[in-house]
């Protein structure tokens, strides 16, 4: 019996968390802090650099492509970017909401894509 309810309770948070991202409705909640000047890398940019460079970028999350997989556009071209359930912090974002995001460049053999250690809607 002590099983099946830590199974129960396994199912019901592991169901919560995945609701988390692109349409959930959870609140925000942010410790806060500083953040100091900021380059803002476009979308352009970022496809011409290296590996595991840190980026800083602004535009709009326009399609949810696959699973953690997301279409990010700016003015200047479109780029995958992979976003993780706990990255998301419980907001909620849409094709017309801006949004900054941080994380690094992922250069594969044939692509690029931003790895998003964080979302912040504008």
């Amino acid at each position: 019996m002590k099983k099946m309810s830590i199974v129960a309770i396994c199912a019901a948070v592991f169901a919560t968390a995945a609701n988390a991202g692109f349409v959930s409705a959870q609140p925000v909640s942010s410790a806060g802090g500083f953040i100091g000047n900021e380059t803002i890398v476009t979308v352009k940019q970022a496809k011409d650099m290296r590996d595991d460079t840190y980026v800083v970028m602004q535009g709009k999350i326009v399609s949810q492509v696959k699973g953690d997989k997301y279409t990010f556009e700016d003015g200047t071209g479109s780029i995958t970017v992979e976003i993780d359930d706990d990255d998301w912090r419980g907001q909620t974002v849409s094709p017309s909401d801006t949004v900054k995001i941080y994380g690094e460049v992922d250069r594969g053999f044939m692509n690029v894509e931003i790895d998003v250690d964080t979302i912040q809607k504008m």
